[in-house]
């Protein structure tokens, strides 16, 4: 059955009824889960079937039949080992319909359909007794209901409710506890990402300083944690300002409470310095003696640095301080965690807080100036380089005069502010997509004594009049261009249509800055990330053939003929071709209305595994300097990749990939690309020839 489905077109700006499959939904969820990347993770793996096979000899020690709650199952993996590992019986329980049906068909395939229910429910739903669910309560607890914070799935919950109605006391539980670890760090470059820096911007007549409001200097910022990559994260990039804490752990074969609660530790700092920014990660104890043990401390307090499981479903934690605030080597300082039954978040303290203790709770932090509800960590790195904006006060320096009426489109932008400052006439500052741009600007305006010189216009671009533009014709159209509504590179050409849609308010001679734009591509081998579409065939002896082609169905449902957008920086990389453009965007010239197509190959010339295709766009602003959203420089003679870390990339997965290059044997990446003006999307064909 085919259903229709309204959705905002982030290029064009329009609003489409689209005809999709009824399915088209979960298909989505399952092509960009994290299942693959779980099966591929073979410390994950092996250390819950050690647990799990410890926890059943336990119970059937004591002459107990061994029965298993598996909450989250998933493919049905960790259940076929508890099996496998002597249970008499387990509960498998799969909210996500799909997914549940898959599990029944792996469970079978396996051979361990008469040991093992399949329960298509919420653990929350699921009943105990003759007609329930489950004939008896379980002894034997197991779940991965993890992520990076821990507890942001709603781990907490489910347990608490899984003791009290589904498991016996003192049961066991795989994993056996969790143990929460902090450490308190300074460092511009994250900083960067939670707060607007002032920024000078130098005139050959004056400087002016451009600065943040107080309410945004004094915002607690965005409730949510931002999880990264830290083992990509330079040394040079942050000064630790403390040992790791032991902040808190969870017992997880004991009640839980999910409510919320906080923990406090006092610690000494080994360095002075500015607070700003708390590092946190989790490991957990797959046994009660903690033996076995799955780690995700980053590489500099790691045991073993040299051995680190890559994992993308499970990173490292970046919270940001309400406040920066200094510190001195050798005092006494507290640091508190807090958490409700989803979130956690951090607070530094002078002094221990001893009043009402046992009450205390500090309410999750809630962004009070708009700004980190718009911006996401990202933009505001963006928005902080300031290499990268004194490219822009290059860039207006040369096409700005003294008499330019400017028309800045873009979101949440810093050009309407550069461009006065450089020294146009009047500048006018166009938002449509949200009602937090203006709120945000009007308010960084009178922050900076500029609230009667720009003017802000909220209203579809077409709809533009002459009165809006104070009767006069724009001469100079600015972007950077970036909208909130963009999720691949290509999207932000929604400047292009804005750009066509004023038509009739530019001048004859506009100037449009950027000039133009151009889209990128070169060939790629992972270090790991090609793992997260990579199939895993058979995961510690037990056949998943079955996952593997319900994720390639739902790839080629749509997924496998489109690029997805990753920060790749986070992730090690390396060019096997050379970076070749393969389609230009000429700003100066309203869209066409035929279609821009490239068709070619690309040599592969360093030897390696091509396990994708990376594609990005870079923007002109003039002949002279231009700005890449991608790689931003040539790659090294062993093809490392250094790509831009305020952006992400599309990465187009290749179905297969070529082994190693060989002189008498080369090797290429042909290409097909269309961008079509009535949809602004591009479609794409890569296909690797030997």
């Amino acid at each position: 059955m085919k259903v229709f489905c309204g959705r905002a077109n982030p290029t064009t700006g329009s609003v489409e009824w689209l005809e999709e499959d009824e399915h088209y939904d979960y298909h989505q969820e399952i092509a960009r889960s994290s299942y693959a990347d779980m099966l591929h993770d073979k410390d994950r793996n092996v250390k819950y079937y050690q647990g799990i096979r410890a926890a059943v000899r336990r119970v059937k020690e004591r002459g107990q039949p061994a029965i298993v709650l598996d909450i989250g199952t998933g493919t049905g993996l960790l259940s076929m080992m508890a099996v496998s590992a002597g249970a008499d019986f387990c509960y498998a329980v799969e909210v996500f319909k799909p997914m549940a049906d898959a599990a029944v068909k792996i469970v079978e395939k396996n051979g361990f359909s008469d040991k093992i229910k399949i329960i298509n429910k919420h653990s929350t739903e699921v009943t105990v007794g003759p007609d329930g669910d489950m004939q008896c309560f379980a002894n034997i607890l197991v779940t991965e209901l993890f992520d990076t914070e821990l507890i942001g799935e709603g781990a907490l919950p489910s347990y608490e409710h899984a003791h009290k109605n589904l498991v016996e006391e003192n049961c066991e539980a795989v994993p056996h506890k969790a143990t929460v670890y902090a450490q308190l760090v300074e460092s511009r470059r994250m900083w960067s990402w939670n707060k607007l820096f002032p920024l000078l911007v130098q005139t050959e007549t004056a400087q002016k300083l451009i600065v943040a409001p107080a309410e945004m200097e004094s915002c607690p910022g965005a409730p949510s944690v931002y999880d990264i990559q830290l083992n990509q994260m330079p040394l040079s990039d942050f000064r630790v300002l403390s040992d790791v804490l032991t902040m808190f752990s969870v017992d997880f074969s004991k009640q839980v409470n999910s409510s919320p609660t906080h923990h406090t530790m006092q610690f000494e700092p080994r360095e002075s310095g500015r607070a700003q920014v708390v590092l946190s990660w989790w490991d957990i104890d797959m046994d009660p003696d903690g033996k076995i043990k799955c780690s995700m401390a980053p590489y500099w307090v790691h045991s073993d640095p040299k051995n680190i499981q890559w994992r993308d479903h499970w990173m490292q934690c970046v919270y940001f301080l309400p406040n920066e605030e200094p510190v001195v080597q050798g005092e006494s300082l507290y640091l508190t965690a807090h958490r409700d039954d989803y979130c956690v978040w951090y607070n530094l303290h002078k002094t221990r807080n001893e009043k009402n203790k046992n009450n205390f709770h500090e309410e999750r932090p809630v962004c009070e100036c708009q700004a980190h509800l718009l911006w996401n960590r990202p933009r505001f790195g963006e928005l902080n380089d300031h290499k990268r904006t004194e490219q822009y006060i290059q860039a207006l320096k040369k096409v700005l005069k003294t008499d330019s009426i400017c028309l800045c489109i873009s979101d949440g932008s810093l050009l309407p502010i550069l461009a006065h400052c450089v020294g146009a006439e009047q500048v006018i500052a166009h938002f449509y997509f949200l009602l937090r741009p203006f709120i945000i600007f009007s308010k960084i305006f009178k922050a900076n004594g500029l609230e009667d010189t720009i003017t802000i216009i909220e209203k579809r671009p077409e709809l533009l009049t002459s009165a809006d533009l104070g009767d006069r014709k724009i001469s100079v159209l600015l972007g950077e261009p970036f909208f909130t509504t963009s999720l691949l590179p290509w999207h932000n050409l929604y400047f292009w249509y804005a750009r066509t849609a004023v038509m009739e308010h530019l001048a004859n001679n506009i100037t449009v800055l950027p000039q133009a734009a151009s889209l990128h591509m070169v060939v790629v081998e992972f270090k790991d990330l090609w793992r997260i579409r990579s199939p895993c065939g058979n995961c510690e002896g037990f056949d998943v053939h079955i996952m593997d082609d319900m994720i390639k169905h739902s790839l080629d449902f749509r997924e496998a003929r489109e690029a997805e957008p990753h920060p790749l920086w986070e992730y090690s990389s390396r060019c096997l071709s050379e970076p070749q453009q393969v389609l230009m965007f000429d700003f100066q010239k309203p869209v066409p209305e035929q279609p821009l197509s490239a068709e070619g190959s690309i040599s592969l010339q360093r030897p390696g595994r091509s396990h994708g295709v990376v594609l990005w766009m870079e923007y002109h602003l003039t002949a002279e300097s231009s700005l890449s959203t991608g790689l931003i420089q040539m790659p090294e003679a062993q093809g490392e990749c250094s790509w831009n870390p305020h952006c992400k990339q599309a990465v187009y997965f290749l179905n297969s990939t070529l082994e190693a290059k060989t002189q008498d044997n080369p090797q290429s990446v042909t290409y097909s690309l269309e961008f079509n003006p009535k949809v602004g999307d591009i479609s794409m064909d890569f296909r690797l020839v030997s």
